[in-house]
């Protein structure tokens, strides 16, 4: 970090939650830099157009954010957006972008391979790759793109070497300077003035200027520049001092990543702070957390509207969005370590007024129902109804005749009802009923082991726990 941002770090913020984070940022002491417009017309505050320590960008599915750059910029921030709810969730990249490693091919497939990284997998296209390579090769590789843990995706890997380093990008064997973005006479103004700024990228490696590079100043550009070498440099020699790939290790990461999941109660938590800032309605988060076309709409009201109330209509954005009866949704199971199953899809074959979805799955034969221990039939049926914002489900599975096989009552964050996914973190405590009507409570050891493994915080495993002794009373 520079002696500019000792006291704070200066972020880039982008994406949905920008107006919430950055209110939050800024009373924290942060400073936010290379704001976009909407946020510099919101903000009464100083947002330089400097560079950044750390990015914030929304990331798959809306369902949170990455924070990537410096490592002691992004423990800070995560520390900080860890506390935005009861069920925010928050994790180190173990491959954030820019980290080398030396992989070994464990597969390949159409498009490129399968590199096991240690404790990660990583996918490596082949265009990405001088030759060819085969399952058992080892390769060194660079992280080109992160990947979320509730997402499904590989990070993706590069054989070239990079370095970000905020506004300037160093790319080893290529030459020249570069601007990111269109053509235009403000780009070709920045490349023509590198020149000028005192220091040179290291020999063999060229420069790629970042788009909000065009409004930053000459003191700012030259601090980008020699930030970006130097990590080149250190990086050129860890690669140096490695020699040859030796499966499988990290080499070097020249920056650090993070990755926080915001569950319904930090949506809304984060509707509070931009309200405090901007019109905001209702479940403003939740909806644009949807789809493109919920997102669109949301601004839409708010910049027609002044008041939206103080309830989220969920029955509106349903109507407009979905789901709706007929529709299949697909269960997203999230585990608090951060890796999603999806247990299936299923037909919404109800929709209430109050928010509650009945979602019915065929079941495959073979095996038994967790905890259960009925056995699964060919035939048999899953009827699960989900509630908006309500910290458990039941599902109730029967034979193809209607025979009661048993319940089982996940405790889970509160449960949100997407167009296309149901979603939420399991919290491993359930209480299930078994088909003679006994009633029990199990997996608080795996809830308990959560919390030791600081997966789960304990104010969340506490909320868990008095969830499941009011469902164990109630069934």
């Amino acid at each position: 970090m520079t002696e500019e941002t000792a006291g704070g770090s200066n972020v880039r913020v982008r994406g949905i939650y920008a107006t919430a984070l950055t209110r939050t940022l800024l009373d924290a002491g942060h400073r936010v830099v290379q704001a976009s417009p909407p946020i510099r017309r919101r903000f009464d505050a100083d947002l330089p157009a400097g560079d950044h320590d750390a990015a914030i960008e929304t990331g798959p599915d809306r369902q949170g954010i990455n924070v990537a750059g410096d490592a002691d910029a992004v423990e800070s921030i995560r520390e900080l957006l860890a506390g935005t709810g009861i069920d925010t969730l928050a994790w180190d990249d173990p491959a954030p972008v820019g980290a080398v490693f030396d992989g070994r091919v464990s597969e390949t497939l159409g498009s490129g391979a399968v590199v096991t990284l240690g404790a990660v997998e990583g996918f490596l296209p082949f265009r990405n790759v001088d030759g060819s390579i085969d399952e058992g090769d080892a390769v060194r590789v660079q992280v080109s793109d992160a990947a979320a843990p509730w997402d499904q995706d590989r990070p993706v890997l590069d054989t070239d070497l990079r370095i970000e380093a905020g506004l300037a990008t160093l790319s080893r064997g290529r030459e020249g300077i570069r601007v990111a973005g269109r053509d235009d006479a403000a780009g070709r103004e920045l490349a023509g003035i590198t020149d000028l700024l005192g220091g040179d990228p290291p020999d063999g490696w060229g420069l790629e200027w970042g788009y909000d590079a065009r409004d930053a100043d000459m003191d700012t550009l030259g601090d980008a520049l020699e930030r970006a070498s130097a990590r080149a440099a250190d990086l050129e020699a860890a690669v140096e001092d490695a020699s040859d790939p030796e499966p499988t290790r990290e080499i070097a990461s020249p920056t650090a990543g993070a990755w926080l999941w915001f569950g319904r109660e930090s949506r809304f938590a984060l509707d509070e702070r931009r309200r405090a800032v901007t019109t905001t309605m209702p479940g403003h988060h939740r909806v644009k957390a949807g789809t493109d076309a919920a997102s669109a709409g949301v601004d839409f009201a708010e910049a027609l509207c002044g008041d939206l109330g103080a309830e989220f209509p969920f029955p509106v954005v349903a109507d407009q969005f979905g789901p709706n009866e007929g529709d299949y949704v697909r269960i997203d199971h999230g585990k608090p370590a951060g890796r999603r199953i999806v247990l299936g899809k299923g037909e919404v074959v109800e929709r209430d007024g109050d928010g509650t979805l009945a979602v019915e799955r065929e079941i495959s034969g073979g095996g038994s129902y967790d905890a259960l221990g009925t056995p699964r039939a060919s035939g048999d049926t899953a009827l699960t109804k989900f509630r908006e914002g309500r910290w458990w489900y039941p599902t109730t599975y029967r034979s193809a005749d209607g025979e009661h096989k048993g319940t089982y009552v996940n405790i889970c964050t509160p449960v949100e009802l997407f167009p296309d996914a149901v979603r939420y973190v399991d919290l491993h405590v359930d209480v299930i009923k078994y088909p003679d009507g006994t009633v029990e409570r199990v997996d608080d050891d795996e809830l308990d082991e959560a919390v030791a493994a600081g997966e789960v915080p304990e104010a969340l495993a506490e909320k868990a726990r008095s969830v499941a002794s009011s469902i164990e009373r109630a069934i």
